[in-house]
């Protein structure tokens, strides 16, 4: 084991957009480990745009601390055990924050898994990660779509839009999607096979939708709030169904996240807008995982990542979340399993 842990730490709370200049890289001896613990390499992170929220303030979990290891899900290697339930060699995924090693007893936000064999540690944080679980139960048990209807997908070609916007096609859906250019647009068309997609730094998204939509707004999957989820409210269908997973457009200033001005179209459509985390559907898992391996198998879902390399490279891969960078899921990859 190398004799190092490189760590970074939050090292002031962001005004704005996530800058390097709020972490700082530290370099210390690997952690101990006590019984009842194990000793995790990581070698891959996951970026997820909550990890904003987590920088800045409580939400439904407390705030990252100054000084603390930046919190992020990550996949790893057991590389020393005094846990009965975990073996040296193992691949495991769960909060392992920012750091070379983590030492832990399996328990915390994201609960330490083995990860089976044959899994990719990549897919383990993208396909049957919380980004898959978070778009397989936030459209079907939340959004309850049925075959025929029009799905809207906001943050479509980002990493948890983009398994919605296929578990739509999958469910025999018309689904139509919203991200930011004509290169994300014509990947979602041409790769992903939805119906439309519509580039909202081009287009004004109201019109867009009204031409797109003639039936309007059946199901819509939520990640970014603001002016696009207002546009979306103007175009409901009666008895339309809102799944909201995510606000980014309005995390880089909490303090002035704009205003609803169609939410009466809730009363007159008689439609639900109804938030959620995929931690409240913890138990139902096992199924969401067998379903998302099945249509992997089948070749009906696609896995689409973003890799930087390196730990030193984390803050820089977040940051791209926010500046619409990233094709599909942000990863960093530290390294590979020994």
């Amino acid at each position: 084991m190398a004799e190092t842990n490189r760590k970074w730490v939050l090292k002031s709370r962001p005004k704005g957009i996530v800058e390097r200049s709020n972490f700082e890289l530290l370099e210390e001896r690997p952690p101990s480990i006590r019984d009842g613990e194990f000793l995790v390499k990581n070698l891959w992170l996951s970026c997820d745009p909550t990890q904003r929220g987590w920088m800045e303030m409580d939400t439904y979990v407390p705030a990252v601390a100054i000084g603390e290891v930046m919190r992020s899900v990550s996949a790893g290697q057991v590389v020393e055990s005094k846990h009965p339930g975990f073996q040296k060699g193992d691949l495991v995924s769960g909060a392992f924050g920012w750091q070379d090693y983590a030492a832990t007893d399996g328990s915390g936000l994201v609960p330490a898994m083995k990860i089976p064999p044959g899994v990719e540690l990549s897919s383990a944080l993208s396909l049957y990660g919380i980004t898959g679980l978070t778009a397989y139960f936030g459209l079907l048990d939340v959004g309850q779509p049925k075959a025929g209807e029009t799905l809207v997908v906001s943050g479509a070609a980002g990493s948890t839009g983009s398994f919605v916007a296929q578990i739509g096609k999958i469910k025999g859906l018309r689904v139509v999607g919203i991200a930011g250019g004509e290169k994300k647009c014509s990947w979602l068309m041409r790769e992903l096979g939805i119906d439309a997609a519509i580039d909202y730094r081009k287009e004004n998204v109201g019109a867009r939708l009204r031409e797109l939509c003639p039936k309007r707004v059946d199901v819509y999957f939520d990640n970014v709030g603001g002016e696009i989820l207002d546009a979306v409210l103007a175009n409901l269908a009666t008895g339309a169904r809102i799944a909201l997973c995510g606000a980014i457009s309005g995390y880089n200033d909490f303090a002035n996240m704009p205003g609803l001005k169609n939410y009466l179209n809730l009363i007159v459509r008689a439609a639900t807008m109804r938030g959620f985390l995929v931690f409240q559907f913890a138990a139902q898992i096992p199924r969401a995982i067998a379903d998302l391996a099945a249509w992997a198998a089948a070749g009906k879902i696609k896995d689409q990542v973003d890799v930087a390399n390196g730990l030193e490279n984390a803050p820089d891969a977040l940051r791209r979340l926010f500046t619409g960078e990233n094709l599909g899921k942000q990863l960093v990859k530290i390294g590979d399993p020994a």
